[in-house]
C-alpha cells in the first residue's frame, strides 16, 4: 500500500523558547515514521505563525531552509488559535490525505502521533486525542476544566472530555471542516458535527517545556463563553423558561396582594419591594447580556469578514 501523505499543523504565537525543541522531536517522529514507510516523504510539519511579536517566525523561515520536511505558514495578522489552526488545516487540505493538529509547547505527547496514524490506516477519519490523566494540573485548573466540560455537555454543546485540539482528520473530514463557514470558531465543538468514523488515543499531557501559557484564566473563560454560545441556543431558552417563571409568580403576588388588599389587611412591605425590583433588574440585565452575545455573533457572522489572510507559505516540494 502506498504510504500516505501527513502533515503536522501546529499554530504558534511567540514561541521562540520552545520551537527549536518542538522541531528537532516532530523531525525526529516524522523521519522515523517515513523509515517505518507509514508515511510518505512528502509529510510536512507545517508551523502556522499567527502574529508573532517575537523570532518565531524567522526560527520557521530558518527551520524551512535546513529541511523541506518544515513547511511554514505566515498570517497577516494575529487572528488567534482557532483560526491560526484552521488556516493550517486548510492548507493541509490541499497537499495532504490526513493532518495532525497539535499545540507548539509539548504538553501533546508527540509519542502518541503514530497512534493516531495507525487509527487512520486502519479507516478512521477523526481520532481524537484525550488525556488519560490530569495528575499534572493545579487542584483549581483540574477543577475548572471538569467544570467546563460539565458546563458545556449541560448546554447542548457536543464536545468530547478531557479532548483540546490535538486530533487527526482525515482529508475528507478536513472538505467537511471547510464547509463550516463561520467566524465565532469553536473547533471542539465543530469536529464532532462532521461525522464519519471516529476513534480516540489515550495520552499523558506533559509540562509546558518552554515559555509561558497562552490561556490565562481571563481567556479560558472567554473561550467557554465562545464554545457555549457558538454551538447551543440554550441559554436563550433558559431566559425564556426563567421569564415564564417570573411572570407565574409575579401572577400568584398579583392575586395574593388584591386578596389582602380586598380584606383590608394592607401591610407596609419596603423590603419585598426592594428585593423584587433589584431581582427582576438583576434577571434583566442578565438576560439583555447573554441575548447581547449571541446579537454580537450575529453582528460578526454577517459581515463574512475572512478568518485568516495568508501573507506567506514557505514550502517545498519533493519529488
Amino acid at each position: 500500500m502506498k504510504p500516505h501523505t501527513i502533515w503536522l499543523v501546529i499554530p504558534c504565537y511567540n514561541e521562540q523558547e520552545v520551537l527549536p525543541e518542538t522541531s528537532k522531536q516532530l523531525k525526529n517522529i516524522m523521519h522515523g515514521l517515513m523509515e517505518k514507510g507509514k508515511i510518505s516523504k512528502k509529510s510536512r510539519i507545517a508551523f502556522v505563525n499567527d502574529g508573532s511579536k517575537d523570532l518565531t517566525w524567522n526560527i520557521i523561515s530558518q527551520l524551512h531552509e535546513e529541511d523541506p520536511v518544515f513547511t511554514g505558514i505566515n498570517l497577516a495578522h494575529n487572528r488567534g488559535h482557532q483560526n491560526a489552526l484552521l488556516a493550517g488545516l486548510m492548507t493541509a487540505k490541499d497537499y495532504a490525505d490526513a493532518a495532525v493538529s497539535l499545540d507548539a509547547d509539548l504538553q501533546d505527547d508527540v509519542g502518541a502521533v503514530e497512534q493516531f496514524i495507525d487509527k487512520f490506516i486502519e479507516g478512521k477519519d477523526i481520532v481524537y486525542g484525550v488525556r488519560s490523566t490530569r495528575a499534572t494540573d493545579t487542584v483549581f485548573k483540574r477543577g475548572t476544566a471538569h467544570a467546563f466540560y460539565k458546563v458545556m455537555k449541560f448546554m447542548g454543546a457536543d464536545t468530547l472530555e478531557d479532548h483540546a485540539d490535538y486530533r487527526l482528520m482525515s482529508k475528507r473530514a478536513l472538505e467537511g471542516l471547510s464547509q463550516f463557514k463561520e467566524v465565532n470558531l469553536f473547533l471542539r465543538g465543530i469536529v464532532p458535527m462532521i461525522g464519519y468514523e471516529t476513534d480516540v488515543v489515550y495520552y499523558e499531557r506533559h509540562e509546558r517545556f518552554a515559555g509561558e501559557s497562552k490561556y490565562p484564566l481571563k481567556k479560558m473563560i472567554s473561550f467557554a463563553v465562545d464554545g457555549i454560545t457558538s454551538c447551543s441556543v440554550k441559554p436563550i431558552r433558559m431566559i425564556t423558561t426563567l421569564g415564564m417563571f417570573v411572570f407565574s409568580v409575579s401572577i400568584i403576588m398579583l392575586i395574593y396582594f388584591l386578596a389582602v388588599w380586598v380584606m383590608g389587611k394592607v401591610v407596609a412591605g419596603w423590603t419585598s419591594i426592594v428585593i423584587s425590583l433589584w431581582g427582576i433588574g438583576g434577571l434583566i440585565l442578565l438576560s439583555l447580556g447573554i441575548i447581547g452575545e449571541y446579537i454580537g455573533k450575529i453582528y460578526m457572522e454577517v459581515k463574512e469578514r475572512p478568518r485568516f489572510i495568508i501573507e506567506k507559505v514557505l514550502f517545498k516540494d519533493i519529488e
